[in-house]
C-alpha cells in the first residue's frame, strides 16, 4: 500500500534508538524527510546516517533533548513546518510513590505532557493552513493499564491522553489527526533497564528472565521496533484521516479487555 507520504516533512522525537528510531526509519520509507532529535549528538548522526543508508530517505539531525525549551526550539529551526509529528521521550524511573519529591513529579509531566503540548502547540495551525496533519504520542500501554511500579508514567501520560482527546476533536475538520500509540513490551534499551531488576529479584539472568516474561504475553514473544514503526507510519499516512483520538495498543494482547 502506498500510504501517499512522500515529500511529507516530519519530526520525530528521541529517534536516535528504540521505538523513536523505528518510527523515523518506517517514514523515511515512505519518502518521507524526517527530522530526528536525541540528546547525544553522536549517536543521533550514527542513526540518521544508518536510517539514509537503510532507507535512501533524507534524514536531518536536531541535537538537543526535546523535554527542554532548547531542544524543541532546535528541532523546530531545523523543521519549522513538518506535516508529521512524533512525540516521544523516556519515561520517568520506577519507585515508591513515597520517595518521589514535587520536583520528580515536575520532571516527568515536562517530559511526558508538556513537551509533547508544547511540540503540538508549535506545529498544529500550520498543519491546520495546509490542511494536513498527522500527530501520534509515543505513551504506554500504563495508560491503559496502570503498571504500579511506575506512577510517575501513569500520571503524566494519562494527562496528555487527556489533553488529546479533546484536542484531537477540535482540529479533525481540518485534516489534522491526533492519536496515540501504546507500547506494550518491546525489545529495546528500556524493556532490558527493566528486566535487569526483575532479573536481580529473580536469581535468573537477564536472558532467563526476559525469555520467561515474553512466554507470559498472548504472542509468547516480545514485540519488535520495526512492527511499531510500521504502525506509527500507517497512522501518519494520507489513508488515517478518519482515525481521530484514538489510544491504540501495541502489546500482543497483553492487555486482557473484550473493549480496548
Amino acid at each position: 500500500m502506498d500510504l501517499e507520504l512522500k515529500g511529507r516533512r516530519a519530526i520525530v522525537c528521541a529517534a536516535s534508538k528504540g521505538l523513536g528510531r523505528a518510527c523515523a526509519t518506517a517514514l523515511a520509507r515512505e519518502g518521507v524527510d524526517v527530522t530526528i532529535t536525541g540528546r547525544n549528538a553522536e549517536m543521533l548522526l550514527q542513526a540518521a546516517r544508518a536510517i539514509a543508508h537503510e532507507t535512501g530517505g533524507r534524514i536531518e539531525i536536531a541535537p538537543g533533548d526535546i523535554t527542554t525549551e532548547a531542544g524543541r526550539a532546535a528541532a523546530l529551526a531545523v523543521c519549522p513546518d513538518p506535516d508529521i509529528l512524533v512525540n516521544n521521550a523516556g519515561g520517568p524511573p520506577p519507585g515508591d510513590f513515597r520517595n518521589w519529591e514535587r520536583d520528580d513529579w515536575v520532571k516527568a509531566l515536562d517530559a511526558n505532557m508538556l513537551s509533547p503540548i508544547a511540540m503540538m502547540k508549535a506545529v498544529i495551525d500550520g498543519m491546520i493552513g495546509r490542511r494536513f496533519g498527522r500527530i501520534v504520542n509515543i505513551t504506554s500501554g500504563s495508560v491503559k493499564s496502570p503498571i504500579a511500579a511506575l506512577g510517575m508514567s501513569n500520571g503524566a501520560r494519562a494527562g496528555l491522553t487527556g489533553f488529546v482527546g479533546g484536542l484531537s476533536r477540535q482540529v479533525a475538520k481540518h485534516n489534522v489527526t491526533i492519536n496515540n500509540l501504546l507500547p506494550g513490551p518491546f525489545t529495546t534499551d528500556r524493556l532490558r533497564t527493566t528486566m535487569e531488576g526483575a532479573a536481580k529479584a529473580s536469581g535468573r539472568s537477564i536472558e532467563d528472565e526476559m525469555a520467561a516474561r515474553a512466554q507470559l504475553n498472548p504472542t509468547g514473544r516480545f514485540g519488535e521496533p520495526e512492527e511499531f514503526g510500521r504502525a506509527c507510519a500507517f497512522l501518519c499516512s494520507a489513508h488515517a484521516g478518519y482515525i481521530v483520538g484514538q489510544n491504540l495498543l501495541l502489546d500482543g494482547g497483553a492487555f486482557n479487555s473484550t473493549m480496548g
